[in-house]
């Protein structure tokens, strides 16, 4: 394909829509892959595949393999829905709630998300997802955003308490936070000193992109 070869010397943009909820989404062939962008920020492949996959890699990989079942708040084009069933080879099920049904559908077109079989799409946001599921998860995968910015509620004692019932024992929180000033810095470090009251283990893994901070959470049985 003329276009991704192309790629590899300058990006070449092949989609571009304005969402109600993400502004505008684009959809570019960059370096050989395909990426999914907001007008500010990587949504999925690209650096974002290798922030996610590098959490996971911390986790590690023998750990994911064993599990029963997946929570991913925030979609987007699905990056690491395929490090996990590629990449991984993990077998068990994935649940994706993502509440931009435009990203949806663009991640079926562009990605084949919708080949997955593995994979449960449900349209909702995340906050009321986490209130209604009666599911327990091995690992929540946290990677909300609307472009830059973070809602608020992820960062709430409330929201904590919610998802850290939804784990199993032993279970992981992966989150992906954006740190774009001091006042990110220090709202990262609240977070962390939060979890720790609740008896549980926290890190945040060293930078490997800017403005991304992995924090891990591990239910200890």
């Amino acid at each position: 394909m003329i276009r991704k070869f192309f790629s590899y010397i300058i990006p070449v943009k092949i989609f571009k829509k304005k969402s109600a909820r993400s502004k505008i989404i684009e959809v570019t062939w960059a370096n050989g892959e395909l990426v999914l962008d907001s007008e500010n920020t990587n949504y999925s492949y690209g650096s974002l595949q290798r922030i996610l996959r590098y959490g996971l890699r911390n986790i590690g990989y023998d750990k994911i393999l064993k599990m029963d079942h997946i929570l991913l708040l925030g979609v987007a084009g699905g990056s690491v829905v395929k490090t996990l069933v590629d990449e991984i080879e993990y077998k068990g099920k994935i649940t994706g709630v993502e509440i931009d049904k435009d990203m949806i559908q663009i991640a079926n077109e562009y990605f084949n998300l919708n080949q997955i079989k593995q994979l449960e799409l449900v349209i909702d946001d995340a906050f009321e997802f986490v209130l209604k599921t009666k599911e327990q998860y091995n690992l929540i995968i946290i990677d909300v955003f609307e472009d830059t910015n973070m809602p608020n509620f992820l960062f709430e004692k409330f929201f904590l308490d919610r998802i850290c019932t939804l784990l199993k024992e032993n279970g992981f929180i992966l989150f992906n936070t954006m740190i774009l000033d001091e006042a990110h810095n220090i709202r990262n470090r609240k977070y962390i000193a939060d979890v720790n009251e609740k008896k549980f283990t926290a890190k945040m893994l060293p930078r490997i992109e800017v403005h991304n901070e992995l924090i891990i959470i591990n239910k200890v049985a």
